[in-house]
């Protein structure tokens, strides 16, 4: 494995990152900040608990994993793309590396990134609600296994868009209202019973119910079959991947 390559791509990521340092981190963390303080300070102290949470506490989940997604899909996608939109992709398939390689750098890169906003947004967080994490283990693992996941989702989405409207497509239209109907500021169990098994089909339901159980013990959906369905997510995710490098699927422009 050429770890030098990997090391390289890695750094050239992150580079750009402390470049955009506005639109990378602090932007994101604004946005969420007014999560918290509208849902959380102004309108939380006049909802009742949920699960012996205050509604500010039990917000947090599903704000991080919010933030998680979009900025995961977001730098990975416009990681990959751009070097196509500007001709430089051919320098990366000319040179020694690997498919797995420029995969592991991209999407490494995208996943710690947005690993950094998550961490920043709960330290965030605990300037305005009372917090405490039951199983920091699990929170930690699906943070991480999500930011991979959503990264690899991403990095599809930058080889599959021709321009940049489409890299915006799928996480405006998508994955961001899938993300709000996901449970992030509701639990299921407060639905009727139709629509509560509608929603049981909304794999983002999966993700951000095991990673509230990881803060509280509290799940909507069983801790097993959350980690399950995320890792199951990840695979298809990386078989789709290696799928385009296989047939050199919209690789060059």
């Amino acid at each position: 494995m050429n770890i030098h390559a990997i090391i390289a791509i890695y750094r050239f990521e992150m580079a750009r990152t402390r470049r955009t340092l506005l639109q990378s981190i602090v932007s994101p963390v604004l946005s969420t900040s007014l999560y918290f303080v509208v849902f959380g300070s102004a309108i939380g102290p006049h909802m009742n608990e949920i699960a012996g949470v205050s509604y500010g506490a039990f917000l947090v989940p599903g704000l991080i994993m919010l933030g998680l997604l979009t900025q995961s899909i977001s730098n990975a996608s416009f990681g990959i793309y751009f070097p196509r939109f500007v001709g430089t992709i051919y320098e990366l398939l000319s040179a020694p590396v690997s498919a797995m390689e420029t995969v592991i750098a991209y999407v490494g890169a995208a996943a710690t990134k947005s690993t950094m906003l998550a961490v920043i947004t709960l330290a965030t967080a605990a300037l305005f609600v009372d917090l405490r994490i039951d199983h920091p283990f699990w929170m930690v693992t699906f943070l991480l296994l999500t930011a991979i996941t959503f990264s690899l989702l991403g990095f599809i989405i930058g080889i599959w868009a021709d321009n940049f409207e489409k890299l915006q497509l799928v996480p405006l239209l998508i994955v961001t209202p899938l993300t709000f109907l996901g449970g992030s500021f509701y639990s299921i169990d407060m639905l009727p019973p139709f629509w509560r098994t509608v929603t049981l089909f909304n794999p983002v339901v999966y993700l951000v119910s095991g990673f509230r159980w990881s803060f509280y013990g509290h799940s909507d959906v069983a801790i097993g079959i959350s980690l399950a369905m995320t890792v199951v997510f990840m695979l298809i995710c990386l078989a789709i991947v290696a799928w385009i490098f296989k047939t050199g699927y919209r690789l060059k422009r």
